[in-house]
């Protein structure tokens, strides 16, 4: 698929096939977040460029993003070539981009006002925000949409009633 706009600055456009991710990179990316890594390249074009080591020619950043990019079928992707001191240097590099991440958190408030301004929209996609509908609901919320939704069926007491309810034990079998 060569129709992915690349939005990033980039040294160099690389075949896939010449990359070569690093051996040591603790992440794992489960299909899901491929998929949806997918997605957001195809929506919004390919905004991060792979980081590679000048010292080793190994990732060192886009590991998820080099699976998505293939996903796709893309045959060449935007790369960022970087210098590192040392080996040290390119794994902490590493651990870190996925890492420091976490560490961040959401203002909810500023959060609930984006998506409030993001329905506006008519194309609005819910999963390119990275979040499920119930998480939206909630943030937004909209507890009586999600009550709906898990709303179960009231429990008719009559069906309960002595002269119609029998149970059986599961361990011995004696009924009453």
């Amino acid at each position: 698929m060569t129709d992915i706009k690349i939005m990033c600055a980039y040294d160099k456009m690389v075949d896939v096939v010449e990359l070569v991710p690093n051996p040591k990179n603790p992440n794992k990316h489960p299909e899901k977040q491929i998929i949806l890594l997918a997605k957001l390249i195809e929506k919004q074009g390919f905004r991060k460029p792979i980081v590679v080591s000048n010292r080793s020619g190994f990732m060192t950043s886009g590991h998820g993003r080099l699976l998505a990019a293939l996903h796709l079928g893309m045959e060449a992707v935007p790369v960022d070539y970087q210098d590192y001191a040392n080996e040290a240097a390119e794994w902490q590099d590493m651990v870190a981009d996925n890492k420091v991440a976490e560490y961040a958190e959401f203002d909810n408030e500023m959060l609930s006002e984006i998506i409030d301004e993001l329905e506006a929209f008519d194309d609005l996609d819910e999963e390119l925000l990275g979040m499920v509908q119930s998480d939206i609901d909630k943030l937004m919320g909209r507890f009586e949409r999600m009550e709906q939704q898990n709303k179960s069926q009231e429990i008719q007491l009559e069906a309960f009633d002595d002269d119609k309810f029998e149970h059986c034990c599961p361990r011995c079998g004696f009924r009453y």
